[in-house]
């Protein structure tokens, strides 16, 4: 298994020398992403209103930002109705689907941290 991660570590990702995990990071990761993600993965679409009220502390530039990265990267379609005012509404693509599974597992993990956490301060 050792020889598989030090191939795969080898291995240019989009032009940059990365393992698999950093390669999902690079998509995925920071402080905002996951959260955007969890939330589409649990509703179909969400406007970027309903986004921003989900999400707790994030700024209207921030939110934009990420889902324009996330867009980009081809995990969540937007979608412009020709409105007045606008609206916009995000969901995520049979790609971003595939990313389930992880953000299951995310949360999952966290849910035992938080526990883990509250044990040992209490």
């Amino acid at each position: 298994m050792s020889n598989k991660r030090s191939t795969l570590a080898e291995n240019s990702v989009a032009g940059i020398d990365c393992c698999p995990v950093m390669a999902t990071l690079g998509v995925i990761g920071g402080k905002w992403k996951p959260a955007i993600l969890y939330q589409l993965v649990g509703a179909d679409v969400l406007r970027f209103g309903e986004l921003k009220n989900r999400l707790s502390g994030i700024t209207q530039k921030m939110l934009t930002q990420q889902l324009r990265e996330l867009e980009t990267e081809g995990v969540i379609r937007r979608k412009v109705y020709a409105e007045v005012p606008p609206r916009v509404e995000y969901s995520l693509t049979d790609y971003g689907r595939s990313l389930s599974p992880i953000l299951d597992a995310m949360a999952h993990w966290g849910i035992h941290h938080q526990n883990l956490v509250a044990k040992q301060s209490a």
